[in-house]
């Protein structure tokens, strides 16, 4: 059989992060590619909030191509690959880690020195790269599980979630749910609802919270069947559905300050706070007694894990070909790179009916 080759040209669309709130869609080299490395051609890159962050922030120096939920083809495989070939479809994890340091060995992989090395890049400092034409993916990217293949039968669109789904399989393996649980989920965007479809796997009865009719009748397509009108009394809704006691577990899927004391009065004495969103530092407001005396527990969980890879990759795998986690459902707007910027502005300033925002430089590929 002939090897497949693409035509790569020398140059690619790009959305090059220029400063804060500065995002401009510019023709730029397409990376090369050495030893040990692979050149992807992104097919679909989801907007995520941390990529939001940076942009409004300016935590990052410019210029830079931010974007890592992102799903593609190989069109060119460096020396010394093995095991991957010009043609397949992908994923790719931007972060991996050594697995030998004190911090991968306690299983923290988010704090490992070589995690937080991003290992993606579409030129410029590495920053994921995915709102690009094609991206560069690192040597011990390849080397060390972070090259995901992706069957024929999975669409780009749902392989994008891996990343994604990960981090969220993460907070639901760390508070080890059981069937007799109540669980609070704050926030139904893209990330809330797969939280909330998580933690109904494990038989858990979960309860979400959100200001938008929409968003609920997204999540109830994933069988979250007991919402929450977030301007209504919640914590009043929890004790009802408890027996006056609060739920067992509380996840904060918004990244608002104000609302983890919220989640700390909803849940019962002994109960769990899960924060997830909140990335950006500052002080929040909460009652320290109900730590120490009620002995609630507030907690977190941020990135990746490795430990729980492959099981990750199953569920999103699996879960589209039996249609219990069909996450292409989540998409509310696509967008060309053309319209990149469009994309980061209403990802940026979320309404009713925008949920997972994604930008597509090949326009989105059919499956075949």
């Amino acid at each position: 059989m002939a090897e497949m080759s693409f035509e790569v040209p020398a140059t690619m669309r790009a959305a090059v992060y220029r400063g804060v709130d500065d995002v401009r869609v510019e023709r730029v080299p397409v990376p090369e590619i050495g030893v040990g490395e692979v050149l992807v051609r992104i097919d679909t890159c989801g907007i995520c909030g941390t990529d939001l962050k940076k942009i409004h922030t300016g935590s990052h120096s410019a210029p830079r191509v931010f974007g890592h939920e992102m799903a593609g083809t190989i069109v060119k495989v460096g020396d010394g690959v093995t095991g991957f070939a010009v043609g397949e479809r992908v994923m790719a994890f931007h972060h991996i880690p050594c697995g030998e340091c004190f911090y991968c060995r306690k299983k923290t992989f988010a704090q490992c020195e070589t995690y937080k090395k991003v290992g993606t890049t579409a030129g410029f400092a590495a920053a994921g790269g995915g709102f690009a034409e094609y991206i560069r993916v690192m040597d011990w990217i390849v080397a060390t599980g972070g090259l995901v293949k992706v069957p024929n039968d999975i669409p780009f669109e749902q392989a994008a979630f891996i990343e994604p789904l990960n981090t969220c399989f993460k907070a639901i393996q760390l508070l080890e749910l059981e069937p007799d649980d109540t669980v609070l989920v704050i926030g139904q965007g893209s990330i809330g609802i797969l939280l909330a479809a998580l933690a109904k796997r494990t038989g858990a009865t979960v309860l979400t919270s959100d200001m938008y009719a929409e968003r609920h009748a997204v999540a109830a397509q994933y069988g979250l069947d007991r919402p929450l009108d977030a301007r209504g009394d919640v914590v009043a809704a929890c004790r009802a559905a408890t027996d006056g006691r609060g739920a067992d577990v509380a996840l904060v899927a918004v990244g608002a300050d104000a609302l983890i004391a919220q989640a700390m009065d909803a849940i019962r004495p002994g109960g769990r706070v899960m924060l997830f969103a909140s990335t950006q530092h500052g002080t929040a407001a909460f009652d320290p007694a109900a730590v120490c005396m009620d002995e609630k527990t507030l907690m977190g969980s941020y990135s990746a894990s490795v430990a729980i890879q492959e099981e990750g990759i199953q569920l999103v795998f699996d879960g589209y070909r039996d249609g219990t986690l069909d996450l292409t459902k989540l998409i509310s707007h696509r967008f060309s790179l053309e319209d990149a910027v469009k994309g980061i502005e209403l990802a940026s300033h979320p309404v009713a009916d925008s949920m997972k925002i994604v930008i597509q430089p090949s326009g989105g590929t059919p499956l075949v």
